[in-house]
């Protein structure tokens, strides 16, 4: 990979504190959500707060990131609903998860594998037919890997802030060096509250202040000691090698300032996924385009991703 571009530093922690970690190889009216359906009673779905809303022919999969749940989607929810039937889920280290939480595993999620094989199971548990799946941040890789796994569960893969490493190395710019991961995990773990108030101003636009407030409240909601394990999970991940396997059409969407993937990263994935690649880039500020930019936008994006590809596999 070429990568004479700059290398991004980002704090992502409110102080300097030292540790040593190294690398492992607008809101959806009430109404609205009564028309949910969960699927399924006793199982999965239900654990992970699975739901359907809309009736369109296509079925669209909403797969939230890092510290966030499903309400994430929550801006764009009236508007795809009108074309598409979406479903909606909570990752087992969410902090929407019924406590207590019996799910999440630290021994068990130490890479996205296992994240892999609980979105197989959930998908096939609602026996959905072939799916366009929106995985944001770590999600967008999760969906990648599921894809080789189970390629018949997926008509398209539609990646937003995706990264598939995080961390820098000599023929490789992932936006962190070490030490800035070993300052993430050590506020994380001095004071987990703390940072999850300061982070989010650093993801999503600062005059987007009721998107900071909500996603503040989001990472709050999640348990320190999952935070952490999964802060470790996420940023020391390096799933490089597994995007010569996708092979289901991609749209990768990416804002044009994103303080957590460098625009090098989105080259990078384009030149090594093996299926067709489509980038659609969003002029606007932070990780999280599907808050700050305008739900009609990413409705036209969602929608020339429908045309491009096979998507009658």
């Amino acid at each position: 990979m070429n990568t004479h571009t700059r290398v991004i530093s980002l704090s992502l922690s409110p102080s300097p504190s030292p540790s040593h970690t190294h690398i492992h190889t607008f809101s959806i009216s009430q109404e609205a959500r009564s028309t949910m359906v969960n699927k399924l009673d006793n199982n999965l779905s239900t654990a992970m707060n699975a739901r359907i809303i809309g009736s369109g022919k296509e079925t669209m999969v909403l797969a939230h990131g890092f510290g966030g749940d499903q309400s994430v989607w929550d801006k764009l929810l009236p508007v795809l609903i009108q074309t598409y039937q979406v479903v909606l889920f909570d990752w087992c280290f969410s902090g929407a998860i019924k406590e207590p939480n019996t799910l999440y595993d630290p021994t068990k999620y130490t890479s996205y594998n296992a994240f892999s094989d609980d979105l197989i199971s959930l998908l096939q548990e609602l026996n959905l037919s072939p799916t366009v799946f929106v995985g944001h941040s770590m999600s967008a890789m999760i969906g990648c890997i599921a894809s080789i796994k189970n390629p018949n569960l997926f008509k398209k893969l539609i990646l937003v802030g995706a990264s598939p490493r995080y961390l820098n190395s000599e023929c490789y710019e992932g936006g962190f060096d070490i030490k800035d991961l070993d300052q993430l995990f050590s506020s994380i773990e001095s004071n987990y509250y703390e940072w999850a108030s300061f982070f989010p101003s650093v993801v999503i636009d600062k005059n987007d202040l009721q998107s900071i407030e909500m996603f503040k409240e989001s990472l709050k909601r999640m348990k320190p000691e999952i935070g952490l394990s999964l802060a470790k999970t996420v940023f020391l991940s390096d799933h490089c090698d597994i995007l010569e396997k996708v092979v289901i059409p991609c749209t990768i969407v990416q804002t044009t300032n994103d303080p957590v993937v460098p625009l090098v990263v989105v080259e990078y994935m384009k030149k090594m996924i093996k299926g067709e690649v489509t980038v659609e880039m969003i002029d606007t500020v932070g990780h999280f385009p599907q808050l700050t930019s305008s739900p009609l936008q990413f409705l036209e994006i969602f929608d020339r991703a429908m045309n491009i590809g096979n998507l009658n596999r």
